[in-house]
């Protein structure tokens, strides 16, 4: 029997929604919990939902299951990237979050530091060293304007997955090595002292996005690392941060010119570094945050009295929104 729904709010649509997740990036197992929690939220709240765990079978699945609607749980490759974003569009499902173009610049973070420097945004200084380039670290280091200690990590990874913080030359072949085994391109850019804070966004029908409260991240030894993530108890979490107003009013207009400037839609993390001086900087943005029911952007919707199953139904509002550039009511067409 289900769970009677939690609120008398109308659904926003009864098209069957799949609710993607798991896949094959490093990311897999988070990208579980991420889907399972929001498959529940939308089976609470009387939607007709699928969890399906993306495979070869991806598109049989689809059919089998009638999927008219997806809401995107997947994390890392293939599911950040645009790739699986290109697969919906190809098929005519509207799916929530940002489109192509703003999941391949925003997985990329070299490209997405391109972008904003060209906005006028700070991020870290760095360069990219490709897979099978033998480079010595005072040749990047004199390159990029570097001095130890450097952060070295994957350009299209997430959950910290393959990041390093080399804090002598002797650590450099280790951390490229490591680093090159998750992508052919790996960033060697600045450690930035200082407060790790995160500012997430939603995208909102007919409105501009909803930037949430920022959350501070206090992590044990100062590196926010997967461990840091996603073991009970490790890192401290502040919501709202305990900033400056100026500062406060400082990250949450870059955010919303990083959401602005990649093109993104739905719900999205951008995360900074706050220097002892109290000047932002922005690491890199999350176009498909964690969902799970501990994850920073349930967090700062909870601060902002938005609860979980609300939050879901947001982020589902954006698959709503690209259905109706399909020029077709949503819950028609698709595989069904």
């Amino acid at each position: 029997m289900s769970e009677p729904r939690p609120t008398e709010r109308p659904l926003l649509t009864h098209a069957r929604i799949g609710v993607l997740m798991g896949g094959r990036s490093a990311e897999r197992e988070v990208s579980l919990r991420t889907g399972a929690a929001v498959h529940r939220s939308l089976v609470r709240c009387g939607y007709n939902a699928v969890a399906i765990d993306v495979g070869s079978t991806l598109f049989q699945d689809l059919h089998e299951q009638k999927v008219e609607l997806v809401f995107l749980a997947l994390h890392g490759p293939g599911g950040e990237d645009g790739a699986i974003q290109g697969f919906l569009d190809t098929l005519g499902i509207p799916y929530s979050g940002s489109g192509i173009q703003a999941s391949a610049i925003g997985m990329h973070k070299a490209t997405t530091k391109t972008l904003l420097t060209s906005a006028h945004i700070p991020v870290p200084a760095g360069m990219v060293v490709k897979r099978g380039e033998k480079v010595l670290s005072a040749t990047v280091m004199k390159a990029a304007k570097l001095r130890w200690p450097v952060v070295v990590k994957p350009a299209s990874q997430g959950s910290t997955i393959g990041v390093s913080i080399v804090r002598k030359p002797s650590q450099w072949r280790e951390a490229l090595a490591l680093a090159h085994r998750y992508d052919v391109d790996a960033l060697v850019e600045a450690y930035i002292p200082g407060h790790e804070v995160t500012v997430p966004i939603i995208g909102r029908r007919n409105a501009s996005p909803l930037v949430l409260p920022a959350v501070e991240i206090v992590a044990p030894g100062g590196f926010y690392d997967f461990s840091a993530k996603y073991e009970s108890g490790k890192t401290q979490y502040l919501c709202p941060a305990p900033l400056t107003a100026s500062v406060t009013r400082k990250i949450r207009s870059l955010a919303l010119r990083t959401y602005e400037v990649l093109g993104c839609e739905g719900a999205v993390r951008v995360d900074f570094r706050i220097t002892p001086r109290g000047r932002p900087v922005v690491l890199e943005i999350n176009t498909v945050p964690g969902m799970t029911e501990t994850s920073l952007l349930p967090m700062a919707a909870a601060q902002a009295g938005i609860d979980y199953d609300e939050l879901t139904e947001r982020i589902l509002e954006s698959a709503l929104v690209r259905a109706a550039r399909f020029d077709r009511p949503s819950g028609e067409g698709g595989m069904a």
